[in-house]
């Protein structure tokens, strides 16, 4: 490669030119999983790396350490508030500097090509303009307050089956106008660092892939740091490439790099642009002596998390029986109401201090109301950990449990004492790579006489006794190769363990370590207890009793951590047990039934003509349960207008393959993706992409072009304060080239009060008209801009001529 420092590294090459190859080639990868090597002889300290999408968890994943969790990516898209996002990097920052982070891995920029994509709930939209307009204000917002922002996964990662190894195949049109535009628009924004993922593209590893050269950085212009995805490097040869830094380190398949240089396979100058960087982004930073790191503003976590669970969650239908005015008596129905998902399953995974349940809220935002809680239906998936208030730390009496690493004479070489039972050790003090066994203990007292389901969740072989007595001896069988699924969401093993209230047990669980390659150094167990094994229908039959003696039902049903997380797709759109049926027979009650749905991504609601209304929450952050309440009551607007389609059924999606054939995955369908693909076929959505309702009504007046913009005035003609998202689509008829029957090229938020009218001015730049040929080509000719509430719902048009 060979390619030269860009202006804005030279002044950093007098301190290049004091290190030796030996400390070039060790800057250029980790430390360890989560720092740099500090070179203090040039003034350099190391640099932290956090995962950081929806929270930052910091270096330690550690419950004695917990950080704010705030609702996931597909739910800050819902609120298309571009002022939102820039709010919502810049309390990522507070949260990353109170850590002591630099460099937050984050936001995840991939597009929602099929609604199966396990990582999906993480990702922002199916839209690359919507994708990219919030993940550019994300960017501005993290960096103004002097943390990193890395969009990730660059590029084309959006799926997971064989996501280390899949080859994606995709058309150079469809790859500049769809997968590459969210991360151009990130680099406009100034990002300071880019993750490379684990995925070939057309034939080559994307840590080796000429892509990171071209357009990244000689058509875009980027001079930040490319940062691999943890163990993506894989060869020497991904030092030719634009690729910067090696995690974590020390990088196996760099291990020879002094060696290469001296031999002659790789080029020291290569080297020495990534060191460039590297010192670019610490002195951005203030990592690099004689730099300052910029203090944020102080943050109220929990408020910016429960006003940005408001702005995204969407209320898909509704026949007027929300806002919910006083009632006397309540139904609050399903799992998800007591034991929330507030985040998805994977890397992004943080640990806050508290998180609010939809029950709790509700119950507090209706104390005069009877209210009466039924489970349901099971969505729990394996163990959860036991509740902190009824254990005890047998050594020191507190809440929580001793964790002892024993070596392979069974001599102690470390102890902790933690908080919780669902443990996870990523980077950190304890001595994971040199101990084989773990032990954790602990001192449980029941709540009820019943029988519990206590086991473990784990890759590692595990024995649990009570008392003194074994009662397991087991080991979880791994389903597939991914080990960071198998790592972040293990399986489950469990046994009957009979429980009296008040009278505590002693539990002992002892895990055998084995080496698991690349994450010998890490470990993740949870000891816990998993829901009972009650009858399936008489859970339903208790639920129904509840909602015929309710003068409303609110049902929250939703996913669980085996259905959307990193490491695996979904093999369909179905809630999970028998939520279902639940609602369905909640519903025939006669019962108004509210039904919020719980879900990082789209699910099939097979029952939604039977509701009264239908609230998408998604995984709302800790937050979630007051947001819910806040919407429910009207305190609150519903703030959300869907980033993705919503099918009816899976047989119905235009483009959901995400499996590989012989290793590679082809995107047949080029640059028709999300509604794109859904306005080329008969079959029509639930729900459009954009749509969403609120708690008032709405005139479309007029819209017109001023220069290189489009205003657009409508007007509040309700009783109460609301927002509006106005959305502005292309069309082109009898184009030259193929395109899309619309597609989006602007939008904006909206607020005003009642008989307020209000103007929208919404750029629409000539590129956002254009297509890829070899180079942005702008046909020149008549172009129709139509506006509305969504993709399907465009009461206003304007003709637009391009030179």
């Amino acid at each position: 490669m060979n390619a030269r420092p860009s202006d804005s590294t030279a002044h950093l090459r007098p301190l290049l030119e004091r290190l030796t190859l030996e400390q070039k080639a060790a800057l250029v990868q980790g430390a360890d999983f989560w720092t740099t090597v500090p070179l203090p002889e040039i003034g350099l300290r190391a640099l932290t790396l956090s995962d950081g999408p929806a929270g930052v968890r910091g270096p330690r994943w550690d419950e004695r350490d917990p950080s704010l969790n705030l609702p996931s990516g597909s739910a800050l898209a819902a609120s298309w508030d571009v002022d939102l996002a820039h709010r919502y990097g810049a309390a990522a920052a507070s949260e990353a500097r109170r850590k002591g982070v630099d460099v937050v891995l984050g936001p995840t920029i991939n597009l929602h090509r099929s609604p199966l994509g396990g990582r999906h709930f993480e990702c922002l939209s199916e839209d690359p303009e919507l994708t990219a307009e919030l993940g550019a204000a994300y960017v501005r917002g993290m960096q103004e307050n002097g943390v990193a922002a890395t969009p990730k996964h660059y590029v084309a990662n959006d799926s997971e089956t064989d996501r280390f190894t899949v080859d994606i195949e995709v058309d150079e049109r469809a790859l500049r106008e769809l997968y590459l535009a969210p991360f151009e628009r990130a680099v406009e924004a100034g990002a300071w660092s880019i993750m490379s993922a684990y995925n070939a593209v057309d034939g080559v590893t994307m840590t080796e892939n000429d892509l990171l050269e071209t357009p990244l950085n000689s058509e875009w212009g980027f001079d930040g740091v490319v940062v691999s995805d943890w163990t993506a490097v894989r060869s020497l040869d991904a030092v030719a490439a634009a690729q910067d830094l090696a995690m974590p380190g020390p990088a196996p398949a760099w291990d020879e790099l002094v060696d290469a240089v001296r031999d002659g396979r790789v080029q020291e100058s290569d080297i020495d642009r990534k060191v460039l960087r590297i010192l670019l982004l610490a002195e951005r930073v203030g990592a690099l002596e004689g730099t300052d790191a910029v203090v944020p503003a102080p943050l109220d976590g929990p408020a910016f998390a429960r006003e940005a669970a408001i702005e995204g969650a969407v209320l898909l239908q509704n026949d007027g029986v929300l806002p919910l005015g006083a009632v006397g008596s309540i139904a609050i129905i399903g799992h998800n109401a007591r034991e929330a998902r507030t985040q998805g399953g994977g890397s992004a995974t943080v640990l806050p201090e508290e998180v609010v349940s939809p029950l709790d809220a509700l119950r507090a935002a209706f104390p005069a109301a009877d209210t009466r809680y039924e489970i349901g239906a099971v969505v729990q998936d394996g163990v959860a950990e036991i509740p902190p208030t009824t254990i005890v730390n047998p050594v020191t009496g507190d809440q929580g449990l001793r964790v002892s690493f024993l070596d392979a004479d069974g001599t102690e070489l470390f102890a902790e004492d933690r908080r919780a039972t669902a443990l996870v050790w990523f980077g950190g003090d304890a001595p994971i790579g040199a101990s084989r066994t773990v032990v954790l203990s602990t001192r449980y007292t029941p709540t009820e006489t019943t029988s519990i389901e206590l086991g473990f969740a784990g890759a590692n072989p595990g024995r649990i006794f009570v008392d003194g007595e074994l009662v397991l001896d087991d080991t979880p069988v791994i389903e597939g190769t991914d080990l960071g699924a198998a790592f972040l969401n293990p399986p489950s093993v469990t046994t009957a363990v009979p429980v009296e209230a008040g009278r505590a047990i002693d539990i002992r669980a002892e895990f055998t370590r084995e080496s698991r390659g690349a994450l010998d150094g890490a470990l993740s167990v949870t000891l816990g207890i998993a829901p009972e094994r009650t009858d399936p229908d008489e859970l339903i039959a208790r639920a129904v009793e509840a909602a015929r003696g309710a003068e409303v039902a609110i049902v929250v049903v939703g996913t669980n951590s085996k259905v959307e997380s990193e490491g695996y797709d979904r093999v369909d759109l179905d809630l999970p047990g028998r939520q279902d049926d639940l609602v369905r027979a909640v519903a025939a009650t006669g019962t108004p039934t509210i039904v919020v749905v719980n879900a990082g991504s789209p699910v099939v609601l097979p029952w939604a003509a039977d509701v009264a209304a239908i609230v998408q929450g998604y995984f709302g952050g800790q937050e979630f349960g007051h947001a819910i309440a806040d919407v429910v009551t009207g305190a609150a607007e519903p703030g959300g207008r869907l980033p993705t389609t919503w099918p009816a059924s899976l047989a119905d999606v235009p483009v959901s393959a995400v499996t590989p054939t012989d290793g590679r995955l082809v995107y047949a369908e080029g640059l028709h993706i999300g509604y794109r693909a859904w306005l080329r076929q008969s079959a029509a959505p639930a729900f459009p992409f954009g749509h969403g309702l609120g708690y008032t009504s709405w005139t479309w007046g007029a819209a017109q072009r001023h220069e290189d913009a489009v205003e657009v005035t409508l007007a509040n003609t309700g009783v109460r304060r609301g927002k509006q998202v106005v959305q502005v689509y292309a069309e082109r008829a009898d184009s030259a080239v193929e395109r899309p029957e619309r597609w989006l090229v602007g939008f904006a938020a909206v607020r005003a009060e009642p008989g307020e009218t209000v103007t929208a001015v919404i750029p629409v730049p000539p590129r956002r008209l254009a297509h890829w040929a070899g180079d942005w080509v702008v046909e020149p000719g008549q172009y129709t801009l139509r506006i509305g509430p969504s993709v399907v719902e465009l009461p206003l048009s304007v003709e637009w001529e391009q030179a």
